[in-house]
Order: C-alpha cells, then sequence, then structure tokens
C-alpha cells in the first residue's frame, strides 16, 4: 500500500492500519502531503477490512507541521464572497473525522497549526509526557486557524481556553492539553505506544459496521438532544441488521455472561474473543 505515497507509509496488520507519516525536515503540510493524505483517506473510506488507523510520525521531533506558509504569500486587494463549500483541507480534516474506522493520533513530537487541526480531527489522541507540544501560531501571522481549528477547539475545549490557545500562540504540553481536553491521555513516552497498540488491537476485534455507527451516534450529540436521541434509536436499529450483532451476544452467554462471577471476573477481558 505504501508504494503509492512520498510523505507517508503504511502497514496493516490484523484489522488495525499504521500510517507514518515522513515528510523531512519538519513534516510539512505542503502540497504532496496533502495530496498523499487524500488518496489514503479515499482508500479508507472503502476499506472493509480495517477498522482502525493508527497516525504517528517517523520524526521524533515533529508530527506534522502547519501549513506549507509559501501556499498564503500572494497578495488578496479584495474579500472574495462568502463560500457556500469547505475548502480543501477543510475537507480532508473533515473526511478524516468521518472515517468508518476508529482513528487514534500518536503525539510524540510538536504539532503546530494544521497538525494540530489534524489530531484534532481524530477519534482519539495520545500524547508523550514531556515530549509533546500543540499550538495554533496563526493569530500571530495575522491569519486565524482555518482548517477547522477555529470550529473544532471551541466544541472540544470551550469557548475561553479556545480563545488562550488560539490567540496566545503558545505551546501546550501533554499534560495541559489532557487538562483542558485536546488530547485523551498524556502518558510516560516509555508507557504511550504499549497503551496505544493495547487500545487499537481490542477496537480491531469489534465489529466494523458497530465502530462506524457508533461514530454516527456520537457525532449526532451536537444536535439538539430529541434528535440526537432518535438518530441514536436509528444508529442502533442498523447495527441489529445482518446477524453479527445477535452472533456475538450469543457467544457471550455462552462463555457464561449474566453469571455473577465471570460478570465480576471475566467479562471485559471476553469481549476481544467474540470475533
Amino acid at each position: 500500500m505504501s508504494e503509492e505515497f512520498t510523505t507517508l507509509s503504511v502497514t496493516e496488520s490484523q484489522g488495525v492500519a499504521r500510517v507514518t507519516f515522513d515528510n523531512p525536515p519538519v513534516n510539512l503540510c505542503d502540497p504532496a502531503m496533502i495530496a498523499d493524505f487524500r488518496r489514503l483517506l479515499d482508500r479508507f473510506a472503502t476499506s472493509r477490512d480495517t477498522r482502525v488507523v493508527v497516525f504517528s510520525s517517523a520524526h521524533p521531533d515533529f508530527f506534522i507541521g502547519h501549513a506549507d506558509l509559501n501556499l498564503f504569500l500572494d497578495p488578496v486587494d479584495q474579500i472574495p464572497p462568502k463560500p457556500t463549500k469547505l475548502g480543501p483541507l477543510q475537507t480532508l480534516f473533515e473526511d478524516l473525522r468521518t472515517l468508518p474506522q476508529a482513528t487514534i493520533g500518536v503525539l510524540e513530537g510538536r504539532a503546530s497549526g494544521a497538525g494540530t487541526e489534524f489530531l484534532t480531527s481524530c477519534d482519539m489522541v495520545f500524547a508523550a509526557r514531556g515530549r509533546a507540544l500543540l499550538s495554533q501560531f496563526e493569530v500571530a501571522v495575522g491569519v486565524l486557524p482555518g482548517a477547522t481549528g477555529s470550529q473544532r477547539l471551541p466544541r472540544l475545549l470551550g469557548r475561553s481556553r479556545a480563545l488562550e490557545m488560539i490567540l496566545g500562540c503558545d505551546e501546550f504540553d501533554a499534560e495541559l492539553a489532557e487538562r483542558y481536553g485536546l488530547v485523551n491521555r498524556a502518558l510516560p513516552a516509555a508507557e504511550l505506544w504499549p497503551f496505544v497498540n493495547r487500545l487499537a488491537a481490542r477496537i480491531a476485534t469489534f465489529p466494523a459496521a458497530a465502530i462506524a455507527l457508533n461514530k454516527v451516534a456520537v457525532d449526532a450529540s451536537e444536535l439538539p438532544i430529541q434528535m440526537g436521541l432518535l438518530e441514536e434509536t436509528h444508529t442502533l436499529h442498523q447495527t441489529l441488521v445482518g446477524g453479527e450483532a445477535q452472533r456475538r451476544m450469543r457467544l457471550l452467554l455462552e462463555l457464561g455472561a449474566q453469571e455473577e462471577e465471570f460478570e465480576r471476573e471475566q467479562f471485559t477481558a471476553a469481549l476481544e474473543r467474540l470475533g
């Protein structure tokens, strides 16, 4: 799969795809990387075998850098009409957010600008303590985080904390990012990959359709509660079509579910054996 890409590589095993960005010197989000990522997302969007995608970097100090500043140097004399469709990077990151797979970002170095916007479009992000740094720098150069950042960050952090990050243009370390809700967990560097590998492997044992439909249901939480609950019921009904859910439930019962000792001692571990 990797031979078609110049700025990233891909390996896949047992339902987990591992994407490694490698665009020296700082993994700049340039046209080559954007084109590679577009092809990658198109591939995953139709994949029936991939259930989890883990994103990381070959560079120990940089995850994904900001967008190539040379793309914005041409003079602009007047404001164009208000757009009626998303821009290219907005579309790219929305397509990442809505992939049917579970997506996990592993942050061991810096993510700035578009790199942070990439991570906030993943389903989960885990960061290395003492190494990971995230920032939005755009206000300092006179613009704004326009590849979903001005919209995604307030939804994740709340308005005040989002503005602290956007207007302050400072780096957030892993601990602060965890406390603010920008990443799921800040882990010691030695524990980061064992944790992510274990989580990815576990999720990959679950039904692909259930993973995708749960993402749809969770995204409906941004709707008014009654509309969200209706979407919850609709996606639940979809998971029950085809018989896989019933097969797994019967197997869980055969293993001992609903018995006191099994529920207390074995239930959680047994979930990975149902596939």
